[in-house]
């Protein structure tokens, strides 16, 4: 349920509302937007205390949801959420790129492709330390190792960085080296994971399962921002359908469905949504279009030999590169600010 005021209401009728709900035992959660104050309460409403907030001074209405997920849906928060990571925003009209390899190799590695992401305009390193695979016998990552080299290179670099985490044991660990901790398709519903990332403090990259519905994956975010973490991207990755010639579908609808239904950030994964290097421009640049918040990208200086044998599906550095020069076209006709700097990142 949703109370909801204008912005107008004198502040000390606004903790009056909050404090008949929180006498009650509710959860509170306060989104401001450009007209209206949105009070979310979060528990068992019961019909008389929603007639006693109708009747308080400053209430304009008091709305049930129904939906099963409340903090992430938009009738919470009306408004766009905007991550802030030490002045790189994801989210509202920005457009963020976050680049790099399928896995961390080594520190030399990890760090030329940093200095090819940053050269190109990226905001933000990616790379797997612990790699989730389908078969045991795959190249399973480096591990803490691994977070290491990445977070050595980002700052090195001036990037971001943004890894998988597997387990809710390996959560604080990964936490304590990357800016930003992604779910990978495969653990969209691990629970226990999602509610240790709900207090991780550090932004969470929540990728959609590869047969999930747009409800699943937004009940799954509910996990985390349940937890208090505010700070949840969604990621469209690609589906599993009856097609071959690609890895996966990449769903290019569910960028607009996802921002009409939430206000959390959306971000494209083209290079898992086809699996295929061809393909990996021409989607990425149809999910900005669509409105996407931002793309996640792979790309490494020997992709044919990489460890993780997912190099068809990277780009050379010159296509990452190019790739960035035609978002910064596109990025202001549909609504995107990209702006990045073309001076490359001195290697130090």
């Amino acid at each position: 349920m949703i109370v909801i005021t204008s912005n107008q209401t004198p502040q000390d009728q606004v903790n009056d509302i909050i404090a008949v709900i929180e006498k009650e035992g509710l959860q509170v959660h306060l989104s401001r937007g450009a007209d209206h104050t949105v009070i979310g309460l979060v528990g068992g409403v019961t019909p008389k205390l929603a007639e006693h907030l109708r009747q308080m001074k400053g209430v304009e209405n008091v709305v049930k949801i129904t939906k099963s997920y409340k903090l992430a849906s938009r009738d919470f928060h009306p408004e766009d959420t905007v991550i802030d990571i030490r002045g790189v925003k994801i989210g509202g009209e920005n457009l963020v790129i976050m680049g790099g390899p399928c896995a961390v190799e080594s520190p030399e590695q990890i760090d030329e492709i940093a200095r090819l992401v940053k050269a190109s305009g990226g905001q933000v390193l990616r790379g797997g330390a612990f790699k989730p695979r389908t078969g045991p016998y795959s190249f399973q990552g480096v591990g803490v190792e691994g977070l290491t080299m990445m977070a050595e290179a980002g700052k090195r670099h001036g990037l971001l960085t943004i890894t998988e985490v597997m387990t809710p044991e390996y959560v604080d660990i990964c936490a304590e080296h990357a800016d930003i901790l992604q779910v990978g398709t495969r653990n969209m519903q691990n629970f226990d994971l999602l509610r240790k990332l709900g207090t991780c403090g550090r932004p969470v990259l929540l990728k959609r399962g590869f047969s999930a519905t747009y409800d699943e994956l937004l009940n799954a975010a509910e996990y985390i921002l349940a937890g208090g973490n505010r700070d949840v991207m969604l990621c469209e990755r690609g589906i599993r359908t009856f097609e071959t010639y690609t890895r996966n579908t990449l769903d290019l609808s569910a960028i607009p469905v996802l921002q009409n239904l939430s206000h959390l950030p959306v971000i494209s994964d083209p290079s898992h949504g086809t699996g295929r290097r061809e393909l990996v421009a021409p989607m990425a640049k149809a999910s900005v279009a669509a409105g996407a918040n931002g793309l996640i990208i792979e790309m490494h200086t020997d992709p044919d030999n990489s460890m993780t044998g997912d190099g068809v599906q990277s780009l050379f550095p010159e296509q990452f590169d190019s790739l960035l020069r035609d978002l910064e076209k596109l990025a202001p006709l549909v609504g995107r600010k990209f702006s990045p700097s073309l001076e490359a990142a001195p290697v130090i």
